[in-house]
This record gives structure tokens, sequence and C-alpha cells, in this order.
């Protein structure tokens, strides 16, 4: 059985972490390895959160991955790197973590787990800055076949858009579609990829070891009933108002970020955004943490990424959207502000290029490119998808336009500027030179290009009409601001001294990155690093003080199982 009913489970643990995200059940499993008692409890009634219908990539400089697929790397070049890409915004102290953390936690995931990654060839995302690495530091997820173990794929949060291939099949499209008869297969067959083939494998490993999983399970009260380091109640939990209580000694809040929460991104975040994560992401960890003392930090920061919002583009009955940098990478397509002008390098990183969104126009004070517009031509529409259009086929929510005037007038877009930008535009695109922008210019530009298309494979002219555009505006694959935690993962307070007992780890927590974006997969990577040192630390914890505080450990207990889906190693 893989989950437990709320009313079935023992009152009283070693480690209850709050949420099943990746940074979540990474902690349980390093913390049930040590033999420590755990629980999951899961806000929602499917497990994931936002890990789960993600790309699920991880970030992770030297990890013994990428050695054994011929990819370099050094701690050097990797410390170099970070320390270009925070711009001092990391201390030495926490880069010097990271990169010897992150490779552990990938070890003991590869080693000791039924998680199976494969390390990408893709480029960090500034190849020129000093320490890049041109690939195999972003780790793909085989993909996984749930429907072995009995209920698993039923327990697992549905992929909001993402198709069942893995983002090593998806870099190898570069724009072309998908085979058909391969999504059907694995839609029929109920395989994972992705994020989903992430989480199957760390809810099949947390099973392993006995934790104990609950969903529909959301955490209400968070209260402390003592100091004692040795304490088994130093905790008080209450579930769904009052349905149960649960003690522990610790508590670790890995309960997703609250970019679904309107009041708190009004208040905290720096401009409108559309969030594209798992929609129970209310900040419920961000509010309980602050009640038990937590300090906060980072709190505008934010995993930035454009994206297109068709109407018909709902999950979990909310209107969400889909990531539109791939849209706005391919060739035939240019991305214009309301003034008709373009104001940044469209092939840019998403996490960088989400960013320039929000800049505000000091003639008017308002945002001068949330939204813009996706303008592209026929020939583009054709040959790509747009949002999970059909290529070749106008969607109703496309506006088209028999003229870039006419389409300029449609979408409220200044013509003269539009005008003006689509003759620089396609002159540059005719020679395959942004000379505006550089668009295609470095490797990580044209990763996600069309290599088809020369001599530039993110350059095409836009003049092929009828002429089509779509609103694309700022997003968020979740908040990376929250509770401020050391290295440790322990939440500290308003005094800066750790809050005895409390972690955290994932998007409720404030990003180790300091709102930096090294490469895709830095989201999980923060996540999931900070997780694994969590667990580290209450198995080094458990080890030295024993469950009764006496310095006797307690019995490791695992439970011996086999799989098809995938033997643990």
């Amino acid at each position: 059985m893989i989950t437990t009913p709320l009313g079935e489970i023992p009152r009283t643990h070693d480690v209850v972490v709050i949420g099943s995200g990746a940074a979540g059940l990474v902690t349980a499993v390093r913390a049930a390895d040590a033999g420590l008692s755990v629980l999951v409890l899961e806000k929602a009634d499917r497990l994931g959160g936002t890990s789960a219908v993600g790309g699920g990539v991880m970030w992770a400089p030297c990890n013994h991955l990428m050695r054994r697929k011929g990819f370099r790397d050094s701690v050097d070049d990797a410390k170099s790197y970070l320390s270009a890409v925070a711009d001092e915004r990391m201390t030495a102290a926490e880069i010097d973590w990271y990169i010897n953390t992150a490779p552990r936690a990938v070890e003991f995931l590869d080693e000791r787990t039924h998680v199976r990654f494969t390390p990408l060839a893709r480029p960090d995302y500034h190849p020129e800055w000093p320490g890049a690495s041109t690939g195999g530091r972003g780790l793909d997820n085989e993909p996984f076949d749930p429907t072995t173990i009995p209920g698993l794929a039923e327990l697992l949060r549905k992929p909001t858009y993402l198709p069942p291939i893995s983002m090593n099949e998806r870099d190898a499209l570069r724009g072309a579609p998908i085979d058909p008869e391969l999504l059907a297969e694995r839609r029929r067959t109920g395989v994972r990829t992705m994020g989903g083939a992430l989480v199957g494998r760390l809810v099949l490993s947390a099973v392993d070891r006995d934790v104990g999983i609950v969903t529909s399970a959301r955490v209400t009260g968070l209260g402390r009933t003592g100091d004692s380091a040795a304490s088994a109640g130093r905790w008080t939990l209450d579930v769904n108002d009052g349905a149960a209580t649960v003690r522990a000694a610790n508590v670790v809040m890995a309960s997703g970020g609250f970019e679904w929460n309107a009041r708190l991104r009004k208040a905290l975040l720096k401009f409108p955004i559309t969030p594209i994560s798992a929609p129970s992401n209310e900040g419920d960890g961000l509010v309980l943490g602050m009640r038990a003392g937590a300090a906060l930090d980072e709190m505008t920061a934010i995993w930035g990424v454009p994206v297109i919002a068709p109407p018909t583009q709902r999950y979990d009955g909310r209107q969400s959207g889909r990531m539109g940098n791939v849209e706005m990478t391919l060739p035939g397509s240019v991305t214009v502000n309301a003034k008709g002008a373009r104001f940044v390098n469209e092939a840019t990183n998403y996490h960088d290029l989400n960013r320039v969104f929000g800049n505000v126009d000091p003639a008017t004070g308002h945002q001068e490119n949330n939204p813009a517009w996706l303008v592209f031509d026929q020939a583009y529409l054709d040959k790509y998808s747009i949002a999970g259009s059909t290529p070749g086929v106008a969607e109703d929510w496309m506006v088209s336009a028999g003229s870039a005037a006419e389409l300029a007038h449609k979408c409220g877009i200044d013509p003269s500027g539009l005008a003006a930008t689509l003759e620089r535009f396609n002159a540059d695109a005719e020679f395959g030179v942004d000379t505006e922008f550089d668009r295609g210019a470095s490797t990580q530009d044209r990763h996600l290009g069309d290599p088809a298309n020369t001599p530039n494979p993110c350059l095409a002219p836009v003049r092929q009409e009828p002429l089509y555009a779509v609103p694309i505006s700022a997003g968020a694959l979740g908040t990376a601001g929250g509770l401020k935690a050391d290295l440790q993962g322990r939440v500290l307070g308003n005094d800066e001294d750790p809050i005895p007992g409390f972690f955290a780890a994932g998007n409720c927590s404030a990003t180790v990155f300091h709102d930096a974006y090294p490469g895709g997969g830095a989201t999980l990577g923060s996540a999931i690093t900070r997780g694994f040192a969590i667990g580290e630390h209450l198995a080094a914890t458990h080890a030295c003080r024993g469950l009764d505080g006496q310095g006797t450990p307690g019995p490791v207990h695992h439970t011996a199982v086999s799989h098809t889906a995938g033997e643990r190693r």
C-alpha cells in the first residue's frame, strides 16, 4: 500500500515532511535511510506537486554521471561559473556547499534509489561566461512505467501539458512534431517522463523505506511544544482543521511556493505573472512558517518563464498556460511590445528573458513589455507548434491578418513601430545576423533553434502572409523566495538563529541561488540539494544522539522490494 488513510497513521514521528514534491521526497528518503520514522503529508489528492508536472531536470555540476557520458567538468570551472552567474549574491561558502553537496545528492539517488538520471547535452544558460559547461550538468529522467506498481499511476499528479517524452527526446526534436505513434503508445500504457518519472521513482523509493504517505492532508496548524533536542514531541501539527493531530521531533516544510495565491503575489512580487505550476501552491508553508517565527528572504524572486496562455489551457480547473520560450526562439517569429518594438534577444534563457517583461517605461510608469506579442507568419505556422497547436492549423485564439498594419490594428500595437521592426528584422534574417540583439549568436541560443534553418537556426523573415500574433507574458514555474534557511536547511528565526527541529526545502524556502539561474534544472537542483542536505543532517543527528537522546542510534529497517519498474541500486 503506497498511502495510508489519515486516521490510521501513527501520531508521533521523528520527521514529518509537509509536501510530496522532489524536495520533500528526497528529504524523506534520505532521512528514512538512516532509520528515522518519516511521515509525508500532502495537501492535494495527488502526489508530486510542481515537481511532477514540470520538466524534471536537475542542474548539478561535477556529477559522476556526466563523466560517464564524456562530458568534462571541474570544481574550479563550476566555482568560476557560479561566481559569475550569482554576481556576488552567493557567498563563497554557499558556492562551495552547492558544488560539494549536489553531486553527492546525485550519487545517493543514483546508487540508493530507483531514480534514473541521464545527462543532457544542453549548455549552461550563459555559455560565454567563465567555467560554463557545454553539457552534462543538467540531468534528465528516463521514462518510468508506474502501472507496474498497483495504485501508483493514479496517485501521481498528472502533467499540465508536457507530452510523455523525455527531455532528451524533446531537445532532439528542435521544434519538429513528436512521433504520434510514440505519444499514443505511452499514453496508452501510462508511461511518465520528465518530472512525473522523477516523482514516481522517489515515491517508490520512499515506500521501500516504510515512509508513511498521506494525501488530502493539509497542515492547518503548526506549533512548538518544547525546545529540547531530544524531544520526540517538539512539534504539533494540526491536519485538516482538527481532523488529526500529529507530533514530530522535526518538521520539514516542502510545500511549494505561493504563486497561486493572488493576495500574496500582489503583496510580494515585482510584477504580475501567470503561474504554470501545481495550483495547490498557495503559500501554506510560508504562512505556517511565519507563524512559527521564521525569517523570510528573497521574497520577490521567481523561477521565471514567458508564458502563452490559450483560453483552453486549464489545470485543476484553473486558467494556466505553457512555456513560450521555444516559440520565441524558433526562426520565423519575432516578439514585440505595444510600441511594435523588440525588447530582448528572444532566444535568451527563459529566466533572464522573463525579467525583461517586467521593465517599467519611465515615461508612463507602466510595464512596457507585459504582455507582449509573439508575431509569426504562415511559414512558421506550417512548421511549428504554438502552445501545443497542430502545425498548419490556425487556432481561434490566434489573431490573424492579411498585413502587418491590419495585425497591428487588431492587437493594439503601434503600426509604424511594427512595420519598422519587421523591416529591420527581416533584413537581418536574410543574412542570418541579428544586428539589434544578436539572436542566435550563442550556443545557448541555438540549442532550441531549428538546425535545418541556415545560416542561423533562430532567424527567418516574418513576411509570408497571413501574419499571426498571440499574447505572451511574464510567467513563473514557481516562486523562489520564502523561509530563510541555512546550508543544512535549518529554518532561521528573525534573530538569525536556527529554530530547533524546523527545516525547509524547495520553493517554500528562499532559493539557494539568490535569484540567479545557472542552467536548466536550477529549480530542482536547489530543491533536491537542500532536501538531501536536510536528510543528511537529520541522519547525522540521529546517529550521534539516537531516538531517545542517549547516543544510541535507532535501528535501520528497509523493506526489501523488487519492482519491474526499476531495481533499487
